[in-house]
């Protein structure tokens, strides 16, 4: 995305400095390895999740074990994310008129890795006027998709954006008329200087409010949503303007704003996560204070580049409360032509565009974009499968009852689950737990602690059955639960065949078993 290629940090502390920051909500740069970011959301109905130490049952046995599943298993908070538009708008076939908006959103929404539909646009691309939105039909083309093609939609709308400068901004042309308009200079090569509203004037402001709450009453309640990109600061909604200064007075009067429209947005978003961008604040518009306030309210993380990424970044990423999920991008190589023009090897004989992809498991995403090309999609696949491949085998999260122990407890039987995360990402949000008879009769259930299983750990958890279930048949399954107590189910990701539920049984043993284990 033509990113980060200056070099401006002495500036930015200086500016810093000179203005006092420290009398502002400015958060210091800071490890973010055991930072007290909290606990994550409470968990209602929470699992006795140990220890399960030998003193405590008059006898055990191990009834169920799974292994690795070498598959994808799309669930919620993880995959794939084709683009349907983006900064510059669809495929280059649909803006040079060689196919349509709907063969576009088609063609990408049939790949068979999509998981995910993807819109990024601008504001006047949803609003045209004042009180109404007036959405683009690349919207209702996204969302009919998504549900044939049983997908997810994210989106983010963009209040600023480089492309269509100077012809138009992002902005709809009636708020133009009422906000003042700052040049701020030109880079990225452009003949033209680029121009930033004053976002904290009071018709700004107050447009910014409606829009958030028009947008809300549209999709807050829709099942497709997956996320929704934070509002921010600058180009594409990023949180800069590459090397150019923001158009505040002071950064004071620009943290204030943000901070301001953060608190807003993190208030009306009740249910659709919203995701932070951890753009380092080189523009000076408060994004430290505003990462701080968003991971702590539980919105996820995303970046839009990785191999060009400032060490900040990348340890911000990796180390975030293992409950948020990440969204990573790269711009760089967005076509995925099949060109050793335009995706050089290295010595190892890895392109340049897998090499981006498979860092995003160093840290532990749950989220890969692919862009809008579907035809060079589909031929890089073919061409280069690993990438790919890799991504929806680790991904995210990959959980599953690893181990089950029916145990003699409380002169009843009890079942102790160590849930194993074969992902590298922890849960995004709660994992619900659901322990059930066949008839229905019986549902015991409750909730991990958030986040767990952590990527590549364990999480051991106790179901107490009541009398007189011994050598009967249950089912296992698992939810997924996010703000607002939203739940959706989990597919085990396991290499045993599930149920069509996503679920997998598990055969007790009668109390006169001799298979009981005790004292040896």
């Amino acid at each position: 995305m033509h990113r980060r290629n200056f070099i401006k940090a002495g500036a930015a502390l200086t500016m810093l400095n000179g203005l006092g920051v420290g009398k502002a909500q400015d958060v210091p740069t800071h490890n973010w390895d055991g930072y007290d970011f909290g606990s994550g959301s409470i968990v209602s109905e929470r699992l006795n999740q140990g220890p399960f130490g030998i003193d405590q049952d008059e006898g055990w046995y191990t009834v169920l074990v799974t292994s690795q599943s070498d598959k994808p298993v799309r669930n919620y908070g993880l995959g794939l994310v084709g683009y349907t538009w983006e900064e510059g708008g669809p495929s280059l076939a649909a803006r040079q008129g060689r196919e349509t908006l709907e063969q576009h959103v088609e063609k990408l929404s049939s790949l068979p890795f999509v998981d995910v539909l993807y819109i990024r646009c601008d504001w006047r691309d949803v609003q045209t006027r004042p009180g109404k939105l007036d959405l683009h039909p690349i919207f209702k083309l996204t969302l009919d998709a998504a549900r044939r093609h049983n997908l997810r939609v994210g989106f983010r709308i963009q209040m600023s954006n480089t492309e269509g400068q100077p012809a138009h901004l992002a902005m709809p042309d009636f708020l133009q008329k009422q906000v003042p308009l700052v040049k701020i200079g030109k880079t990225y090569g452009s003949s033209h200087e680029f121009v930033e509203p004053r976002y904290d004037h009071p018709a700004f402001q107050s447009a910014f409010r409606q829009l958030n709450e028009l947008l809300v009453a549209e999709f807050d309640s829709n099942p497709l949503m997956e996320f929704v990109d934070l509002m921010m600061y600058g180009f594409w909604g990023e949180g800069h303007t590459s090397n150019l200064p923001s158009p505040f007075p002071d950064y004071l009067t620009a943290e204030k704003t943000f901070v301001e429209m953060t608190k807003l947005q993190l208030d009306l978003w009740k249910k659709v996560p919203l995701a932070v961008n951890t753009q380092p604040d080189i523009s000076s518009v408060g994004n430290n204070a505003v990462l701080d306030m968003c991971v702590r309210a539980g919105c996820w993380l995303r970046s839009d580049s990785i191999i060009i990424e400032e060490p900040i970044q990348i340890e911000e990423l990796a180390n975030r409360p293992p409950w948020l999920a990440v969204v990573m991008e790269d711009g760089y190589y967005r076509q995925y032509k099949v060109d050793p023009k335009y995706i050089p090897t290295d010595e190892a004989g890895i392109n340049v565009v897998e090499k981006s992809m498979l860092h995003s498991l160093d840290l532990g995403a749950n989220y890969w974009s692919l862009w809008t090309e579907s035809g060079n999609l589909a031929q890089y696949y073919e061409r280069y499968p690993n990438g790919f491949d890799t991504l929806r085998r680790r991904m995210g999260y990959r959980v599953r009852p690893s181990w089950v122990w029916q145990r003699k407890r409380y002169g009843t039987d009890e079942l102790v689950v160590a849930f194993a995360n074969d992902g590298v990402a922890g849960i995004p949000g709660v994992l619900r737990v659901y322990v059930e008879s066949l008839d229905g009769k019986l549902k015991i259930s409750g909730g991990l602690d958030a986040g767990h299983p952590y990527g590549g750990k364990l999480r051991q958890a106790s179901f107490v059955l009541p009398k007189g279930i011994d050598g009967q048949q249950l089912k296992i399954r698992a939810e997924i639960e996010t703000k607002a107590g939203i739940r959706r189910p989990v597919r085990w990701a396991c290499a045993q065949p599930v149920n069509a539920d996503g679920s997998l049984m598990i055969q007790l043993i009668r109390s006169d078993d001799k298979r009981w284990r005790k004292g040896v």
